[in-house]
């Protein structure tokens, strides 16, 4: 099993980046394989609707969210981090969860997802709840663990200093691999995931 683990700052080693690497600690205990894969630095704009990943399969406007596909493909489970900017994610990756979500989410669908952020103090709530819009929106069951999923520091080396944020990643990981087992455990017993309803839209305009 693989979990992918997308660090949505713009330090490549950073805070985000830290934290990610004690869930990735825990699952490669648990026997399962993690990617980290980083966004960069570049800006990644948002979605504007053009349809072409409909025709292309992937986002026509490349970069990271191109790049990430397959690795999405691949994955069993994901984790979406990202450090507060301006009291709620950073842009960059509300942008590139967006535009992912609209390019690539059948291979979404159904996936354990995580979603961390981390801040020197606060807007770290309105940045978890900024993005699990995604998760929510593909079926993809929600991992917690034992505190909001976040940690504090202004550079990398503060949040090692964090300890319950550190415990808090930690027993997320735990929680992801349990998950994972989980489903695995269902697939071998013959069950399958569920097939959603479709083909109702309300419009509130008429």
């Amino acid at each position: 099993m693989n979990v992918l683990l997308i660090n949505g700052s713009p330090h490549k080693n950073g805070c985000t980046y830290t934290a990610l690497t004690e869930i990735a600690g825990v699952l490669q205990e648990s026997g399962i394989e993690t990617t980290i894969f980083h966004i960069g630095a570049a800006p990644v704009g948002g979605c504007v609707g053009c349809g072409g990943c409909a025709k292309a399969g992937k986002c026509v406007f490349g970069g990271p969210v191109a790049n990430v596909l397959p690795l999405v493909e691949k994955a069993d489970g994901i984790v979406f981090g990202a450090p507060v900017h301006y009291a709620t994610a950073a842009g960059s990756m509300l942008g590139f969860m967006h535009r992912l979500a609209m390019s690539g989410g059948a291979y979404l669908r159904h996936k354990p997802a995580a979603v961390i952020t981390s801040a020197r103090r606060a807007g770290t709530t309105t940045a978890l709840e900024a993005m699990e819009k995604v998760p929510q929106f593909f079926e993809m069951p929600l991992i917690s663990s034992t505190y909001w999923p976040m940690v504090h520091g202004g550079n990398a080396e503060q949040v090692t200093l964090d300890e319950e944020g550190c415990q808090i990643m930690r027993n997320l990981g735990r929680n992801m691999a349990w998950m994972l087992r989980c489903i695995e455990a269902g697939k071998t017993a013959g069950i399958q995931p569920p097939q959603a309803e479709t083909g109702k839209k309300t419009s509130f305009i008429r």
